[in-house]
């Protein structure tokens, strides 16, 4: 089974995702230069969100990130009564988990985010790990017990991947690594395939980039003047977001916990809704939900993007909003692909303008979408 969401969703002036230059990022799409949000600035709002924190935090299914391995697995250690010396001869050793990436930027989730090249520190690995909270406590197990087996004076002339190699691994019960997976370069952890892909936003309007001039006024000063000076771009679009999940992955990733893949749907469903990028937000408040939320079911695992039916960019014009266009491009779009292909999902739309989209079951709010959606998720046998 295979669900997807499309999303139009208009944005007031923002800066929502920088590039190297601070500028929000941007790309060639049907020729035309076009607003952007990375896949990865989406689904780190989602991973972050309210609806992901308040439906998983208590039961540990939310993953962390980091390079601090280490300190995790000697806090662990601590708790199970491992003493010094011991502590930080196990410790230590684990600085050599993973290796550098030598790619910057890389759109996968657990990937190192910047500069590989980075100064190593005794309480971090190499690598920027997704880890599931489950994974800490068996894995201090098994090196505590591989320490014990080998000595003191062994395990220190031992290579850390010839350790981790010999250690059991099992899947992280994570929903945000289920959904979004993960690739690490050490036989300690599990490889991830991502139930979830998430598109970049790109706006279904031409970009219009500018600038905002700003200063600063030292409150202090003796004499009249700006204490700085500066310029910030921005930009303000309607954007063309799209997600797809393959259900029957994202409960394997789950060990095949069906309630717990049921409500992880349902919560993605509503940060992908609600949750915001944060880039510049202090600066902007760009805190716009979307106008139109679309959700397909079906059991044909064949995703389509709609993101071509904004190939001619979209326009306000003397009778409609750009919203109002994009929309309007959209429903005649999925038309033609549906007859074209004959593809017929099940179909439930949330539009704020109230009208009825082709081909779909209307709903009135994201309650009501969510509730369709369970309707169609398998029920247990």
């Amino acid at each position: 089974m295979l669900i997807q969401f499309h999303i139009l969703q208009n944005y007031a002036p923002s800066n929502l995702n920088r590039d190297d230059t601070g500028a929000p990022k941007d790309a060639v799409f049907g020729g035309v230069r076009r607003g952007r949000i990375s896949s990865q600035c989406i689904k780190r709002s989602i991973r972050r969100s309210t609806a992901f924190a308040e439906n998983f935090s208590q039961d540990d299914l939310l993953g962390i990130r980091t390079r601090k391995l280490p300190f995790l697995i000697k806090e662990e250690l601590k708790r199970q009564g491992v003493d010094e010396p011991d502590l930080s001869l196990i410790v230590d050793k684990l600085s050599g988990v993973g290796r550098k990436i030598e790619k910057k930027n890389q759109d996968v989730e657990g990937e190192i985010e910047g500069d590989a090249e980075v100064a190593e520190k005794e309480d971090m690995v190499k690598q920027l790990m997704f880890l599931g909270k489950n994974e800490i406590r068996p894995m201090a197990s098994a090196l505590l017990e591989t320490y014990k087996k080998m000595g003191a004076k062994e395990w220190g002339k031992a290579d850390i991947e010839k350790i981790t190699k010999g250690l059991k691994t099992s899947l992280p019960r994570s929903v945000d690594i289920a959904m979004f997976g993960r690739m690490t370069t050490s036989d300690a952890f599990e490889d991830v395939s991502a139930a979830v892909q998430v598109a970049h936003a790109i706006s279904t309007n031409a970009l219009n980039q500018e600038f905002d001039y700003f200063t600063a006024v030292d409150d202090l000063a003796d004499e009249p003047g700006a204490g700085m000076i500066g310029d910030i771009e921005f930009n303000s679009s309607t954007y063309y977001k799209y997600v797809n999940v393959h259900w029957e992955e994202l409960l394997a990733n789950l060990g095949d916990d069906r309630a717990v893949a049921e409500q992880g749907v349902l919560a993605l469903l509503d940060a992908v809704v609600k949750a915001h990028p944060t880039g510049k937000q202090n600066t902007f408040a760009a805190f716009n939900l979307p106008d139109l939320v679309l959700v397909e079911v079906t059991d044909a695992n064949l995703p389509v993007s709609y993101a071509n039916a904004f190939l001619k960019p979209a326009k306000a014009s003397h009778d409609a909003t750009l919203m109002q266009n994009s929309i309007a491009q959209l429903e005649k779009y999925i038309e033609k692909v549906a007859a074209a292909y004959n593809l017929h999902p099940k179909r439930a739309c949330l539009n704020l303008d109230g009208e009825d989209f082709p081909m779909s079951e209307r709903v009135k709010s994201l309650d009501e979408l969510k509730n369709w959606l369970k309707a169609c998720l398998p029920q247990e046998v």
